[in-house]
């Protein structure tokens, strides 16, 4: 396919996936719960956390996370006590258990208390054209305060080569409005056209069986030659075609 024809491909493909019904399905339904900004901002950051392996049980642990918070999760993570900590005993998704789960809700806290939220971070710490140092300031902000170096690992961390595919998954959901239900679109203050695709296993093969991607190894030097391909398909919402990267790999095994 030549240029445009690549573009029309990935538009009719992005139109195909890129609805109301992908939410249920998706961990992305995790946030969806909710109307208050920083219900959704929390519970998307936490569901987009455990977003590996199979996306069902994702998407049931992401829900159940919500439930174990008592369905408020801003309220939960500035008003916990121990005891309430202790409700999170019994969750596990694959590496991430009862431990993690108490820390990313005490770092929560320290962030909406004295970094003024999560939107902030990314608001101070994004460059003209990325927010990849943004995430890696993220990063630094979470663990700033005491921890278990077993925690380390669920947050990503560009400057040891993460493709940090789950937060750039997070950013599109709060970034980027698609006007269809699925994206949030929350974050005035961040343009949609800084945001890099959420890089994975599926959307790097089909990225380069459609020869948009070129480097082997899915890494940060693969991450940057993905979203210059997608800004040259377009250059205000690159990240639309991470709809049509996903569906082709996960429901069409292209």
């Amino acid at each position: 396919m030549n240029k445009e024809q690549l573009k029309d491909f990935l538009e009719a493909k992005v139109i195909q996936y890129n609805t109301f019904d992908f939410i249920e399905p998706d961990p992305i339904s995790v946030p969806h719960r909710y109307k208050l900004k920083e219900d959704i901002e929390i519970a998307g950051f936490l569901a987009a956390t455990i977003a590996w392996g199979n996306r069902t049980m994702i998407t049931k642990n992401g829900h159940r996370m919500m439930d174990l918070m008592g369905d408020s999760p801003y309220d939960f993570v500035m008003n916990h006590d121990e005891y309430q900590l202790e409700r999170l005993e019994s969750f596990v998704h694959r590496t991430f258990n009862s431990e993690d789960f108490k820390h990313f809700i005490i770092a929560l806290k320290h962030i909406y208390t004295n970094h003024d939220g999560l939107e902030s971070i990314f608001t101070k710490h994004q460059t003209e054209d990325s927010l990849q140092p943004a995430i890696q300031q993220l990063h630094n902000t979470f663990f700033e305060i005491p921890h278990l170096d077993r925690t380390k690992k669920h947050v990503a961390n560009p400057s040891k080569g993460s493709v940090s595919k789950r937060i750039n998954m997070y950013l599109r959901w709060m970034i980027r409005n698609d006007n269809e239900g699925v994206d949030f679109g929350l974050w005035k203050s961040i343009s949609p056209a800084k945001l890099s695709c959420p890089l994975d296993v599926h959307s790097g093969n089909v990225a380069r069986k459609l020869g948009i991607l070129n480097r082997k190894q899915n890494d940060t030097k693969a991450l940057t030659e993905l979203d210059t391909s997608l800004r040259l398909l377009d250059k205000e919402d690159p990240v639309k075609y991470d709809f049509a990267l996903f569906g082709l790999g996960i429901f069409e095994g292209f």
